[in-house]
């Protein structure tokens, strides 16, 4: 008897996983295809609230009953205090390994066919317990009611994977075009995201000393292309705010020109490189803020992030008159900024660049691999893919051709890279 409780135990235990941990499109795919018990599955689903309630009064029942069974077969043999210490704690081990955990573990790996299999055995259970069902479900909404709580207990568990699976289901069928599979990958993507990751870097900030006059401040906005600028006191590592040219009257400019840009500057914010991107834009706009400041652990200016930024992260890079595409498509090649993701890249190319905590960038990768300054025209190769660094400004790789041999089978090990000699 205890067994066939511990079994019905683990029965109601694997069912609720099992069933909630199904999304709905899944199940309307199971029913597509008529899979044997996917159409009970699909009628249980529909009231989630009585599902669970079913499940519960299900599996309190057999705990309950096993426990009272077992109480009153050990107090044979031991003195009644004693019988329910070891009923209590015996019990309680065995419904956690063989009740609980092994049964749980089971449906989490088997979810679509166990789901249909306990699906038929449900409905009939909840047929049988329908007065306990009907009366705790009741209860359970008006409680729901009292606290404010929601009426559906319903909360299917989608992976990551899942939905990467049903990104990926919807562009096999047509459903998706490759550029809307790219925008919902980057949404996904998003929420993951760090300052680091997405900002504008010390070294492509255009800034503006405190100590400037307001004319000066705008000659140079007009000269970096920005509408504002980070102003700083002393150093870059110490921005006290941000320069806007929209806060000056265009018809006006004069009656400013004079001032320091200390006098006109909005406050800014300070964030970690490890903030996430999804908080903080959610924090620029409680507080209005266009342009934020990233700094390191130490304090210092890593770079700034704007509201464009954080837009692009989703919908991909935002180009403005005159201005190249990150990734453009050559013959057989692709000519990539240095700025751009590796990620991104292994995306749209569908290769393995690796990634390192040192880097997240296409020029990052190369000058990791270096392990030096990089000079213009040299090739670092990787598996089947060759790196050549196109444009090498200042010591900052800009442009990097990529190039793919889909012909290789078998990784190649990294080649020597053009300049660095050979044994003569």
């Amino acid at each position: 008897m205890i067994l066939i409780l511990i079994m019905g135990s683990g029965f109601f235990s694997s069912s609720e996983i099992a069933l909630f941990s199904l999304p709905a499109h899944q199940i309307d795919a199971m029913v597509e295809e008529d899979k044997r018990g996917a159409r009970v599955v699909k009628s249980l689903k529909e009231d989630p609230h009585r599902l669970l309630v079913t499940i519960l009064v299900g599996n309190n029942l057999v705990n309950i009953t096993m426990s009272s069974i077992s109480t009153t077969i050990v107090g044979f043999y031991f003195d009644a205090g004693t019988a329910v210490l070891v009923s209590s704690f015996g019990i309680t081990s065995i419904v956690l390994l063989f009740g609980e955990s092994a049964p749980k573990s089971y449906a989490v790996k088997n979810t679509d066919s166990w789901a249909r299999t306990v699906s038929t055995p449900l409905k009939f259970v909840g047929k049988a317990l329908w007065p306990l069902v009907t009366l705790f479900y009741h209860l359970t909404n008006a409680v729901n009611k009292i606290t404010g709580g929601g009426s559906s207990i319903e909360s299917s568990y989608v992976t990551r994977d899942e939905i990467r699976n049903m990104i990926q289901t919807g562009e096999r069928e047509g459903i998706l075009d490759e550029e809307e599979r790219q925008l919902l990958h980057r949404a996904l993507r998003f929420t993951n995201a760090t300052a680091k990751e997405v900002m504008t870097p010390r070294l492509d900030m255009a800034a503006i000393s405190q100590d400037a006059t307001v004319k000066e401040a705008i000659e140079k906005c007009i000269q970096s292309g920005h509408a504002r600028l980070p102003a700083y006191e002393g150093s870059l590592d110490n921005v006290i705010g941000i320069f806007d040219i929209r806060d000056l009257e265009e018809s006006n400019y004069s009656a400013f020109a004079d001032l320091e840009v200390a006098d006109v500057v909005n406050p800014t914010l300070h964030v970690p490189e490890s903030k996430n991107v999804d908080e903080l834009l959610s924090e620029m706009r409680e507080n209005r803020m266009h342009m934020v400041i990233v700094i390191d652990e130490f304090g210092a200016t890593e770079g700034l992030i704007t509201m464009e930024d954080t837009t692009e992260e989703i919908v991909g890079e935002i180009l403005v008159g005159g201005e190249d595409h990150p990734i453009e498509f050559l013959d057989d090649t692709v000519l990539v900024d240095g700025s751009v993701n590796i990620e991104e890249v292994n995306e749209i190319l569908d290769i393995v660049l690796p990634e390192g905590e040192e880097f997240e960038t296409i020029a990052g990768f190369i000058f990791n691999r270096a392990g030096r300054l990089v000079e213009q025209g040299e090739e670092f190769g990787h598996e089947n893919v060759t790196l050549r660094a196109e444009q090498v400004e200042n010591t900052r790789i800009q442009k990097v051709r990529v190039a793919v041999d889909r012909d290789v089978a078998d990784p190649v090990e990294e080649r020597p890279s053009v300049g660095e000699g050979t044994p003569g």
